[in-house]
């Protein structure tokens, strides 16, 4: 009984555990790319390891985070409440065969880059650093499904703090690196950063597996001896099959999805993957240090997303797969995700769009990475920025088809921004003076594009969830955010123009809390209750 009630409970106050921990991950986040710029730089070296980093990612996001997750979570909280036996072997099968699975892939893999001609290898720094980093691949699967495991059983804890494991090896790997490289990491010297990358792998997958196995369900007496007649072996064989069926169409859908990810990769890295410097017999617009500048910028809006907006939607995922039977109770539970996720994201959005390039200053320039490289990266995160506050509602949107065993609504959506987004790439990168920072906007206004595409699709089942309510919260969080903006910018501009790292660790000193005071006392003044639900207070019903 003890382990089912951890199990529940309101999502507010899981995601505020989940924002607490996540805060502390990413705040090592950040030291481990202030760490890379300042070793690596925005160099050819930092484009090949973005890139080793990117192909087991994209794994990641498909077997352990995406649509094994979505198909498991909510079969598992079926039976973790029914048939706790059940929902063990279950845990068990899932994490066994989806390992042995993404083990087989990577050996094919490492078969294929070993065969490929020396002739070529010797000219892609991107390869040769994959072929060490690939091993991390299906590490990092098994431990974000054990994750997702952990999250059913009301344990957020070990899944949101997996990355300090990940920030500590690499944080340990680069100041190696840097210290036999004798100055700058370069191409000679990357692989012991890649190499920290498979170390951390393996433990995020054995502190995760080893809280699986202490968190497993109890078993009553007499589920026990119901056990030892009836093995629940073969019925979680059974449902592992169940939660295959409803996946594979969405592990095709989300593997063209991802696949644009990787295209987008390959576009900015394509000089540094490739080593080539044109592309048809023609001059390529972007450089060697693309890809780096767009995984800067990357880190920096990921850093708001992943505390709050994933945090937001990662918590409320159970509870809606426990409430999807009730309509009415599903609908005001999204309907709270929702405001709470805009009402953390637009800020964020506002306030890094307005700082950018203090922000960027502040965590990466030093040492290797110099004012002309903040120039470099500020206006890819401004582009990125724009769009933050339309990620994080991206993100419980579709944990909401998930819920409803609706998958492949949102995933039909994805695959049509996906096609979108790959033609404004091409448009803004090749057509266009923006560079690099073309594909920043593209996945900016594409994210923006399948919000209200998911918005609009899912009142087919739910009814109207942009309700009076909503888009009141909405309203008055755009009001608050557009006051902080506003006196952030007239701030700033009478602010002394600085390029140096103290100026704008002195402008970030004062103008964030200015802004959290502004946004803070404006939502206190029109009465909102999300500041209250961002602390971790349960909401009242609707």
């Amino acid at each position: 009984m003890a382990e089912k009630n951890k199990s529940t409970g309101s999502f507010e106050r899981h995601a505020f555990t989940v924002t607490l921990l996540t805060i502390v991950s990413r705040m090592g986040g950040l030291l481990r790319e202030a760490s890379f710029s300042r070793f690596i730089g925005v160099s050819e070296a930092s484009s090949a390891l973005a890139f080793a980093m990117l192909v087991p990612n994209l794994f990641r996001r498909l077997f352990g985070e995406g649509a094994l997750t979505a198909a498991i979570v909510p079969e598992l909280a079926r039976l973790e409440d029914r048939n706790p036996a059940e929902a063990r072997s279950l845990a068990y099968v899932a994490l066994t065969r989806v390992t042995l699975f993404l083990v087989f892939i990577t050996l094919i893999s490492e078969i294929i880059l070993y065969a490929i001609p020396s002739s070529i290898t010797e000219h892609s720094l991107g390869l040769r650093t994959l072929a060490i980093a690939l091993p991390y691949m299906p590490l990092v699967c098994l431990a974000a499904l054990a994750g997702a495991v952990l999250q059913v059983r009301g344990r957020f804890g070990p899944a949101a703090s997996m990355p300090i494991v990940l920030n500590l090896s690499m944080v340990c790997s680069v100041v190696i690196a840097y210290v036999v490289a004798g100055g700058q990491v370069g191409s000679d010297h990357i692989w012991i950063v890649a190499i920290g990358l498979v170390a951390a792998g393996i433990a995020q997958a054995l502190w995760t597996v080893v809280m699986v196995v202490r968190t497993r369900p109890a078993v009553s007496t007499a589920s026990a001896s119901v056990e030892r007649r009836r093995p629940p072996g073969r019925r979680a064989h059974r449902a592992f099959r169940r939660v295959l069926l409803r996946s594979l169409p969405m592990i095709l859908g989300l593997g063209v999805l991802q696949l644009n990810t990787f295209l987008d990769g390959l576009i900015a890295g394509w000089p540094a993957i490739t080593g080539q410097s044109t592309i048809f017999g023609h001059d390529y617009p972007l450089g060697p240090k693309a890809l780096a500048t767009l995984t800067y910028a990357q880190r920096l809006y990921e850093f708001p997303l992943g505390v709050f907006g994933i945090a937001v939607a990662t918590a409320i995922f159970p509870q809606l797969s426990r409430e999807v039977a009730r309509p009415d109770v599903f609908r005001s539970t999204l309907r709270k995700g929702l405001r709470l996720a805009f009402y953390i994201g637009l800020p964020a959005s506002v306030g890094i769009a307005v700082l950018r390039e203090p922000i960027v200053s502040v965590v990466y320039q030093g040492m290797a990475f110099n004012a002309e490289d903040v120039l470099m990266v500020s206006p890819v995160l401004l582009a990125y920025s724009v769009a933050i506050w339309s990620y994080s509602l991206n993100q419980v949107f579709v944990r909401g088809f998930y819920a409803q065993r609706r998958p492949m609504t949102a995933v039909w959506i994805a695959i049509a921004v996906v096609f979108l987004n790959l033609g404004l790439n091409i448009f803004f990168v090749f057509g266009t003076s923006l560079g690099v920072s073309g594909l920043a906007w593209s996945t900016a206004i594409c994210a923006i594009i399948q919000t209200c595409a998911l918005c609009f699709t899912i009142r087919r089942s739910l009814g109207a969830i942009m309700s009076r309510e909503v888009l009141g919260s909405m309203i008055r969080t755009l009001l608050s955010a557009l006051i902080m903006g506003g006196i952030l910018v007239l701030l700033f501009g009478v602010m002394p123009s600085t390029t140096t790292w103290i100026g704008h660790l002195l402008q970030l000193l004062l103008l964030v809390p200015v802004g959290a005071l502004c946004f803070a006392g404006a939502t206190f003044m029109l009465g909102m209750p999300e500041w209250r639900w961002a602390l971790g207070r349960a909401a009242d019903a609707d």
